[in-house]
C-alpha cells in the first residue's frame, strides 16, 4: 500500500475548458492523467488530490470529472481549491458520491487520515499577498479562515495519531510560499505541530523550477498535475 499524490487535475468531461491554452503539455491531458495513473497506482493503494480537481462550476457539472475518479485505481482523498467551485457541503457532495455509485473518494475538509504510517491533513490555503489575490477578494480574511481550518485539521490528525509515532504530513493547494509570498500563519502552524513535510499544486507552466525547495527546514514539494506530466507522485 503506498501513497500517491496530483494536483491540479481540471478535469471538464461536462464542461469544455480547453487547457493547451497554458502550454503543450496539458494536450490530451485528461487521457495522460488516466493512463500514467494507472501505470503507477495499484487499487491497494492512496492518492491525494488537493485541489482544481473539476471546472465544473456546480455538483451537477463536477459528477462526471468524479466518476472518472472513481474509475482509477486506488482510493482517492481530495480537498478543495480556488477553481472547485462546485465543491458544497459535505453532506451534499456525499449525497452525490451515494447516488452516483461513487465508493473510493474521500473528503480531506477540517479533517485527517491514517494512511499507513502517515497521517494526512491540510487545507486549501491561500496566497497572503493582495497583489497575488484574485480581485475583489479579501486576501487577509480569507488567508486568516485557511489558517484556521489547517488548525483544525491538523488537531484532527493528532486526535487520530493518539500517541504513536507516525508522521503527519500536510497538502495544500496554494503553495505557502512562491517567490515572494510568505503564508506566515500556515508555516507558523507547521512549526508549531512538528510538520515537516507538505505539498502543494496551483503553480503552472514553471517547469524549471525546483520540485522541493526547503524552508525554514520544512520541505515544499510542488505536484501540480503538469508539472508531474500527469504521472501521480509517490511519497516515500
Amino acid at each position: 500500500m503506498a501513497l500517491y499524490c496530483i494536483a491540479d487535475t481540471h478535469l471538464s468531461l461536462s464542461v469544455p475548458k480547453p487547457m493547451d491554452v497554458f502550454g503543450s503539455r496539458w494536450r490530451g491531458y485528461t487521457e495522460k492523467l488516466v493512463k500514467g495513473w494507472n501505470s503507477v497506482v495499484s487499487e491497494n493503494d492512496t492518492v491525494v488530490i488537493p485541489g482544481d480537481i473539476s471546472w465544473g462550476m456546480t455538483l451537477n457539472e463536477a459528477a462526471e470529472d468524479l466518476k472518472l475518479l472513481d474509475s482509477l485505481n486506488g482510493t482517492k482523498i481530495i480537498s478543495k481549491g480556488n477553481h472547485d467551485f462546485w465543491w458544497q457541503s459535505r453532506q451534499k457532495i456525499e449525497n452525490l458520491f451515494v447516488s452516483s455509485g461513487i465508493n473510493t473518494i474521500k473528503l480531506l475538509h477540517n479533517n485527517s487520515y491514517l494512511c499507513e504510517d502517515k497521517i494526512i491533513c491540510g487545507s486549501r490555503g491561500w496566497f497572503c499577498d493582495p497583489k497575488a489575490s484574485p480581485e475583489n477578494t479579501d486576501s487577509v480574511k480569507i488567508s486568516a479562515r485557511e489558517v484556521i481550518r489547517t488548525e483544525m485539521s491538523i488537531r484532527a490528525a493528532l486526535e487520530l495519531r493518539g500517541g504513536r509515532d507516525l508522521e503527519l504530513i500536510a497538502f495544500f493547494h496554494f503553495p505557502p510560499v512562491y517567490k515572494n509570498f510568505i503564508c506566515r500563519g500556515i508555516i507558523e502552524l507547521l512549526h508549531r505541530y512538528g510538520i515537516r513535510r507538505c505539498y502543494y499544486g496551483h503553480v503552472h507552466g514553471n517547469y524549471d523550477m525546483p520540485q522541493t525547495i526547503c524552508f525554514e527546514n520544512i520541505n515544499m514539494t510542488l505536484i501540480s498535475a503538469d508539472y508531474l506530466k500527469f504521472i501521480p507522485y509517490r511519497i516515500v
